[in-house]
Parts: structure tokens; C-alpha cells; sequence
């Protein structure tokens, strides 16, 4: 559990909590009619809750959330927004370019095997191998921060940063695809969806996991709220005939955003890719 005391404001006001997002497994047996609870997938805990005074995003105290699962090998790999302090918090020790350290999308990883009972068996990315604990902070994945200099900042303080992953193998290209957004304000303001490529089909080698181009701009709207973006298969013969789905797709693809000022989650576009 978590402690109230100089909890941070949420959302919808003085009145409300900061949230704490965290990730877990369900399973259906029956084409998604119905699910079953099968345990966390990662977590943060107290210790790495960023509170008051430091904390005025108006979002979560911290935690892991928006994922992204793709399989590759005998894993599923789990990437996934992190928003808490990348050590123990104190106010008295608290530094915005360490908690900016720490955060951004990042990328955990369990086996395939343990998905039905997964609690405790994942582990998360530290800079060097997928050795973290399912509840240690891990390290983000470098290229995708947003430097300091360039506006990057933490997430506490509603600096700039990308979140809300939504990762595909493109046939086509024969490489990874990941589609993000980019926090620009408090309350997760922001108007611009960024994508980001890995050539390594093969996500347990060495560093594959994190070796994402920098992020490039796919759309903007100036004045709206754009969240969760993600590519779908258009139902085309080409698509039906490959089974293409939101996980495997090919040289052309739709793209839906949510419009969180219109509060709908809709496709204006599509993209089509070239080599």
C-alpha cells in the first residue's frame, strides 16, 4: 500500500489523489468475453513516490503504466512509461536531474512460460542487462529522453518527456516500430505524436531491447491533446491474407490517436512506409 501524507494533487483537483499506476496480466480463454487476474507484472513502491512539495504534475506520485507487450524469443517484452524517483525519495535530498535520470519509456521483460502465474518474475532493464527486480526502477531506454537542454525534464514537474508506447514488427520494413506521445504540460498536455524505429528483430541479444532511433515527428495538432497513439491493419486482402494485426503489420497501416479534448479515440490518417 501507500502512505497518505504530503500526497500530491491529482487531476481533477485539491480534492483528488495523485494516482499510482501499476501493471499486471490478464488472460482470456474465451476471445476476450472474459478475464481472469493473474498477478502483477511490474510495480513501484513508497519508497519512490515523488510527494509534496516536490510534486506538482498534477498526475500520478509515481509508478509504471501505459504499456506496450510485444513476444520475441521466449519473452514477452514489456514496454512501459516510469514515473517514480529512481532511489529513495526525500525531499531533503531531492534533485529534478536525478528523478529526469530515471524516467521515460523504459522496457522489462518475462518469460512466456510464467505469464499465468507472473508475480515476481519479471525483470526490468538497468543499463546494462534485464537483471532489476520487478519493483526496482530500471533505466530507461537513452535515446528516447528528451535531453534537458531540449526541454526534457521530470515527470514530477511536468517536464517535457515521451510516454504511451505502442510497439509493432513491421513486415515490410523488416524492424520494430514504436508510436509515443510527448508530455508538454501538466496533466499530460500534450499535442504531438513522435515514432521511433529498432532494426533487431531478435529483442534478447545484448542491447536489441533499447536500441530505438530517436524519436521523429509523425503528426501534431497545435491546441489539442493528443494520447495513445497506435497503428492498426486496414482490412485490406493484403492484411487479411499476412493475419496482420496491431503487433504485426505491413507497408501500410492506419493510425488512430485519442483526441482527449473530444474524448474519442479515432483514425484520420494513414501511414505508408518507404525504405
Amino acid at each position: 500500500g501507500y502512505k497518505n501524507e504530503n500526497w500530491p494533487e491529482g487531476l481533477r483537483g485539491p480534492e483528488s489523489a495523485a494516482a499510482v499506476c501499476r501493471i499486471g496480466i490478464m488472460k482470456s480463454n474465451d476471445g476476450g468475453k472474459s478475464w481472469t487476474d493473474r498477478g502483477i507484472f511490474i510495480e513501484d513502491t513508497q519508497p519512490n513516490m515523488i510527494l509534496k512539495p516536490d510534486n506538482v504534475s498534477l498526475t500520478f506520485a509515481g509508478g509504471v503504466g501505459d504499456p506496450s507487450a510485444v513476444a520475441s524469443g521466449e519473452y514477452l517484452y514489456l514496454f512501459y512509461g516510469e514515473y517514480s524517483y529512481p532511489e529513495k525519495y526525500l525531499h531533503e535530498d531531492y534533485q529534478q536531474e536525478k528523478e529526469w535520470s530515471g524516467q521515460c519509456i523504459s522496457v522489462a521483460r518475462i518469460k512466456i512460460a510464467d505469464l499465468d502465474d507472473p508475480t515476481g518474475k519479471a525483470k526490468r532493464w538497468n543499463g546494462e542487462s534485464f537483471s532489476a527486480d520487478y519493483t526496482t526502477i530500471g533505466k530507461p531506454i537513452p535515446s528516447i529522453q528528451i535531453p534537458t537542454k531540449e526541454g526534457g525534464g521530470p515527470a514530477s514537474k511536468a517536464g517535457q518527456y515521451h510516454w504511451g508506447p505502442s510497439v509493432s514488427w513491421n513486415e515490410y520494413l523488416q524492424c520494430w516500430v514504436m508510436l509515443m506521445g510527448k508530455v508538454e504540460e501538466p496533466k499530460w498536455k500534450g499535442s504531438s505524436i513522435y515514432i521511433s524505429f529498432n532494426k533487431n528483430k531478435d529483442l534478447g541479444e545484448g542491447n536489441h531491447a533499447i536500441e530505438w532511433s530517436n524519436p521523429q515527428l509523425l503528426l501534431t495538432k497545435p491546441g489539442r491533446v493528443l494520447w495513445y497513439p497506435s497503428l492498426q491493419p486496414m482490412n485490406t486482402p493484403e492484411d487479411i491474407a499476412n493475419k496482420n494485426t496491431c503487433l504485426k503489420l505491413g507497408q501500410r497501416a492506419r493510425l488512430f490517436v485519442k483526441d482527449s479534448e473530444a474524448n474519442e479515440y479515432s483514425s484520420e490518417y494513414i501511414v505508408e512506409f518507404k525504405k
